[in-house]
């Protein structure tokens, strides 16, 4: 079955078919995940395989890391004398958090949609989103009154990544086409929705936030985002192994990288939502 994922459908080797090099060294039996790079199997040079991946993804995800310790500390403190928030410097968070999720968005979909990979532009975005998760990181910090709760949130998005590809891993689940399917259609309508949310709460048709209100309707939204982003990781992994097993180039290690950067940060953020929401309560 063809991807619907932009992310991996711009690749045909990510969707089950062989990629053709002229290399007749990839191993691919009865179509099971198992060619060159694959687990328990030797890689073949100039190939995509799981070390290549993490390589990638440590470094996009390494990017994010540090601009968002940047964007936090160039932010400064929020609060004046510890009690009042410094109006000047929260509008420069929110103005950071906005263009970061903005600007951020653009380059997704550029790269998501551009059938010829980009490097260049998957860095960016990495930047781009460090900037977006530092602003509101800050943001939240300065709310619940605790910065104590971004390492809280970041720790507890390691925990679900490493909970999810274990359960992959070691029960063995598979990915079937109506699966794909159900999730990927539920991936897009939530996002349709938010940003219907989104658009509504600045005219003030919807108030304090609608659906990502700071209530207990937004607590039961990010709940379901997270489980969204769980299964969405699932799909991840899947398509790595797809494209591992297709004998995939190298190069198309950063476009699973990127696959999984934009899941683990929607995680985080509605995780670091979450706490907020039980923080306030």
């Amino acid at each position: 079955m063809q991807s619907k994922n932009p992310v991996f459908s711009r690749s045909e080797g990510f969707n089950g078919k062989p990629f053709d090099s002229g290399d007749n060294s990839q191993i691919i039996v009865n179509g099971d995940v198992g060619g060159p790079g694959g687990f328990g199997l030797p890689p073949a040079t100039g190939r995509m395989t799981i070390e290549t991946v993490l390589e990638k993804s440590a470094i996009t995800l390494g990017l994010v890391m540090a601009s968002a310790a940047a964007t936090w500390f160039f932010i400064g403190d929020l609060f004046v004398d510890g009690y009042y928030v410094d109006s000047e410097k929260m509008a420069l968070a929110s103005g950071l958090a906005m263009g970061g999720a903005i600007v951020g968005l653009i380059l997704s979909l550029v790269i998501s949609f551009r059938k010829k990979l980009s490097v260049g532009f998957i860095l960016a975005y990495s930047v781009v989103e460090g900037v977006f998760i530092g602003a509101f990181s800050k943001m939240i910090s300065a709310y619940v009154g605790d910065s104590a709760i971004v390492f809280q949130a970041v720790m507890a998005t390691m925990i679900a990544f490493g909970a999810t590809l274990a359960a992959y891993k070691f029960f063995n689940i598979r990915v079937t086409p109506k699966f794909r399917k159900m999730i990927t259609i539920a991936v897009f309508a939530f996002f349709a929705v938010t940003l219907v949310n989104f658009v509504l709460s600045i005219f003030g048709v919807l108030e304090n936030g609608g659906l990502r209100s700071f209530g207990t309707l937004g607590l039961l939204v990010s709940a379901f985002a997270v489980g969204l982003a769980v299964f969405t990781l699932i799909l991840d992994f899947d398509y790595i192994e797809r494209g591992i097993a297709m004998g995939l180039p190298e190069q198309e290690s950063w476009r699973a990288a990127f696959g999984l950067t934009v899941t683990l940060i929607w995680m985080y953020i509605e995780i670091l939502r979450i706490l907020a929401i039980l923080r306030s309560n």
